[in-house]
């Protein structure tokens, strides 16, 4: 899968994290044609020190796309997958890598309906991005993303080649993969309490998080992922370093009403206890809450 020296590439669900990538790129000269369910002018995002506009539009209509692309950032949540197949058909050829910047562990199985394996390369997201009020996009760190050691990802490597986006290239990914979303999975706790990152001060949502952690370490590890004990206390410290008003996107999603991405932020972790008979006493608590909280009734 080699790289074009004028590429094509899309960027599919400009929200937080797929306009800072598009940003990123534009910056560069490689500005990304964006796709998504609402039509903007532009993108905006927003940094300590400055501001990247990224020209579109934002195309609403699959129907309309005239060619495919080399490379296809897929950005939407992982409760649009469904919805974001007929994107997919669209805008790739046979020869289209589909990189996925998703919450998760599972974008591979989750993408398998609509593109072949082979070309769907799954991503860790290393950067706090929100969006405000006014539709623009708060960068809070720099961006960074993490891919797995394969042919596909060398499109991605050289997309992004000299951006303010860096990338690390990985053999051991799926240990990289596990520890974020180890991460993604204390965020969670946010939603059931409707505060940010300031909660993790308190003593007793610190001790609720490393006993949380404690159970996904063991399903981590007999997933495969080669994690130290000492990830678990580097989790909490970060939450716990993190400025007060620090969100997640899943806080974010709560707060607009949106469905949440429990299942694959959290519920991954019980389904894939119960599949390798390891007990999850505090996901068995926690889901039903985060199930409610995103999908009802009441």
């Amino acid at each position: 899968m080699k790289m074009h020296d004028n590429p094509r590439i899309a960027l599919l669900g400009p929200g937080a994290i797929g306009a800072t990538v598009a940003a990123s790129l534009h910056e560069a000269g490689r500005t990304p044609a964006l796709f998504g369910r609402t039509a903007h002018d532009h993108l905006d995002v927003r940094f300590d020190g400055g501001q990247i506009r990224v020209p579109g539009p934002v195309q609403t209509n699959p129907a309309c796309i005239e060619t495919t692309f080399d490379l296809v950032f897929v950005a939407v949540k992982t409760t649009q997958i469904e919805a974001a197949s007929t994107w997919l058909s669209a805008l790739c050829g046979e020869e289209t890598v589909v990189c996925v910047l998703q919450n998760g562990v599972e974008q591979k199985s989750q993408f398998a309906t609509y593109v072949s394996q082979d070309r769907v390369l799954p991503s860790v997201v290393w950067f706090p991005a929100q969006r405000e009020a006014d539709a623009s996009v708060w960068l809070r760190a720099k961006p960074r993303l993490t891919l797995p050691d394969t042919p596909a990802a060398q499109t991605v490597v050289t997309a992004l080649r000299n951006t303010r986006c860096s990338v690390d290239v990985t053999e051991d990914f799926i240990s990289i993969a596990w520890r974020k979303l180890l991460q993604n999975a204390v965020a969670g706790l946010m939603v059931l309490t409707g505060r940010r990152a300031g909660m993790y001060s308190r003593s007793d949502i610190e001790h609720l998080s490393l006993t949380y952690l404690k159970e996904c370490m063991e399903v981590a590890r007999a997933e495969g992922a080669t994690l130290d004990d000492e990830v678990m206390r580097e989790i909490v410290d970060g939450f716990r370093r993190a400025p007060a008003d620090l969100g997640t996107s899943i806080l974010a999603d709560r707060q607009a009403g949106q469905p949440l991405e429990w299942d694959s932020r959290n519920g991954v972790i019980q389904r894939c206890g119960r599949a390798r008979g390891i007990a999850t006493p505090v996901s068995d608590l926690l889901l039903p809450l985060l199930a409610a909280a995103s999908d009802g009734p009441g």
